[in-house]
């Protein structure tokens, strides 16, 4: 009698091996990208406190990231994941927008922008699609 295994034997095993692929990729696409929201976040932090200093000097939130003398990109290039900016949402808040085109690769597939209120209080992340934005669970 031959010792092995049959066709269908492995076929299963094969079967199993990618469907446990599957959900490992799966996991290890959202822990990187959870990291690379934790990067974000830290750049947020150090263009809140620069934005705090500005206020304190001068009475007033400044308007442009030149103005707080932090160097950040502004737009999607491609040596960052996000693009920042001051005084979105609502006006008194540091943003931080995903980049979809530009940015380093990978670029994200959905766009999806965090906000910090000046305050630190306010926490907010939202995934932009066609126009319209709906709210998700920050990376934080």
């Amino acid at each position: 009698m031959k010792k092995g295994f049959t066709l269908l034997e492995l076929i299963v095993v094969i079967v199993i091996l990618g469907i446990l692929a599957t959900l490992g990729f799966t996991q290890y696409s959202t822990m990187v990208e959870n990291g690379r929201a934790a990067e974000a976040k830290a750049i947020m932090g150090t263009i809140l406190q620069a934005q705090r200093a500005y206020y304190l000097e001068k009475g007033v939130w400044a308007n442009a990231l030149s103005d707080i003398g932090v160097s950040v990109p502004d737009s999607c290039v491609s040596t960052n994941y996000f693009a920042y900016y001051l005084n979105g949402w609502d006006g008194l808040c540091v943003g931080a927008r995903r980049c979809t085109s530009g940015g380093k690769i990978p670029n994200a597939t959905r766009e999806y922008r965090m906000y910090v209120r000046y305050d630190g209080s306010f926490h907010l992340a939202r995934y932009f699609d066609n126009g319209s934005a709906t709210d998700v669970a920050p990376f934080w």
